[in-house]
């Protein structure tokens, strides 16, 4: 009887065990959007990833090279000095295991001054997806990476 309730147990256990797809540090590294005009790099701090500009497509306008563009449209007039590159776009990212994501983090998006709420995920053909969105999932947009090597 032990050895029923025991491997009955052990079935019961398996079954609400959620497998992580992904360690969390999967994330971490270099990313390039699907359209080809920015790159960003993901890195930990603590237990919380966060992103910076680390390349973006200058050809717009030529008369401002990337390494001297800022964040002009940043709400904050205080803050717009900063250089593009280097800027932190993401943070506050958590791993969460259970529904193998990143979740509660926040996106800023330097061509409109604005923050948003962010998740991501590691799809299975290994590409990112990130939802930045205001409030509610279903009130954002995805934005869609590639590892870079």
């Amino acid at each position: 009887m032990k050895k029923i309730t025991f491997l009955a147990l052990s079935i019961i256990g398996m079954a609400f065990t959620v497998p992580s797809h992904h360690d969390s540090d999967n994330i971490v590294g270099k990313w390039m959007n699907t359209e080809n005009n920015l790159e960003v790099e993901i890195f930990k701090t603590g237990n919380e990833f966060r992103a910076k500009v680390i390349w973006f497509d200058d050809s717009d306008d030529k008369s401002q090279p990337m390494d001297v563009r800022c964040d002009t449209k940043n709400a904050d007039k205080k803050l717009r000095t900063r250089k593009i590159i280097g800027l932190e776009v993401m943070r506050g990212l958590i791993y969460n295991a259970n529904n193998d994501n990143w979740e509660g983090g926040r996106i800023y998006d330097s061509s409109s001054g604005k923050n948003w709420d962010a998740n991501a995920w590691i799809m299975e053909d290994g590409m990112l997806k990130v939802r930045g969105y205001w409030h509610f999932l279903f009130l954002g947009q995805n934005i869609f990476f590639k590892k870079v090597s």
